[in-house]
């Protein structure tokens, strides 16, 4: 329902980076397929994709540089940063069954990217089997047997998912702004 109101804001913006607006899906998985897609009717099959989530609005230049080189050289770049807490496994309710060792835990986060011809084809495989239920697209990719390789992106690319991720987004805000105004 938003997707003509967008095409206004394109336009009356005069965005020429934008070259389609592609309906979401009922899950993240089936937006991404969509989008993919769209991206397989007007790009080669070699062009490299990044997926990210709108939920991250604090990306920047540098992992998104990172990423595509890391790509060309690898096949794939999944966005981490190192976990700064103890990750510990339940399988129960209350019961620890593991800690992990932290030095080799790292949050996922975006962009992942991939080359077209593999993320669509990974996609279709799932849509063939009626799996839509991967989390994000590093699992799928992982779960066809695509190797993973990872860029460390900066602790500001938070997820805005609850009230107090959002306070912090205001704040790191308010510090950038800080900085440039003040040549810090």
């Amino acid at each position: 329902s938003w997707i003509d109101y967008c095409k206004t804001l394109i336009d009356t913006y005069h965005i020429d980076k934008v070259v389609s607006i592609v309906s979401g899906g009922n899950t993240g998985q089936e937006s991404i397929y969509n989008g993919l897609k769209k991206a397989n009717e007007l790009y080669s099959e070699d062009s490299i994709v990044l997926i990210h989530d709108g939920v991250r609005p604090l990306i920047d230049r540098n992992t998104i540089s990172n990423a595509i080189i890391c790509v060309k050289e690898n096949g794939s770049a999944i966005t981490v940063s190192p976990a700064i807490e103890t990750v510990v496994i339940k399988q129960t309710e209350d019961k620890v069954e593991q800690i992990l060792n932290r030095k080799s835990c790292h949050h996922a986060k975006a962009p992942q990217c991939f080359i077209l011809k593999d993320i669509f084809e990974a996609h279709n495989k799932a849509k063939k089997e009626q799996k839509n239920d991967f989390i994000d697209s590093a699992f799928l990719m992982q779960y066809y047997g695509y190797e993973l390789h990872t860029i460390e992106g900066t602790s500001e690319n938070i997820k805005i998912t609850t009230p107090s991720d959002f306070y912090m987004f205001r704040a790191i805000v308010e510090a950038r702004e800080i900085s440039e105004n003040f040549n810090i």
